[in-house]
């Protein structure tokens, strides 16, 4: 497979981890938009959020309990924002379903490409 994330989750290609489990890697955007940009990636090669299937559910459910917990430890205790881009009229470049997590500043405007 040709998938960009998916080689950085098997070592393949580095990046700069923060955190990794059984079901997710999240690791620093290379190109961010704000001080902390990380990406929140299915260790499950999932095109994108519209491929998502009632099996996925636990993995959705880990991922939103797990984004409050990794901004805590980037230090973002007044809030941050998650974005989903999806598809190529949604802005998504890498198709492998992930979820940006930023924040560190004031955020302005939504619009910016993966």
């Amino acid at each position: 497979m040709d998938c960009l994330f998916c080689k950085i989750i098997a070592g393949e290609i580095p990046s700069t981890q923060v955190y990794s489990d059984e079901h997710a890697v999240v690791f620093k955007d290379i190109h961010p938009k704000a001080p902390v940009h990380l990406l929140i990636v299915p260790r499950k090669h999932i095109i994108s959020l519209a491929e998502l299937e009632e099996q996925h559910d636990g993995l959705i459910a880990h991922w939103m309990r797990l984004l409050p917990k990794i901004a805590k430890q980037q230090g973002l205790n007044h809030g941050f924002r998650t974005v989903i881009n999806t598809g190529p009229a949604g802005g998504q470049i890498v198709f492998h379903l992930h979820i940006h997590l930023l924040g560190g500043d004031k955020l302005s405007g939504a619009g910016f490409d993966d």
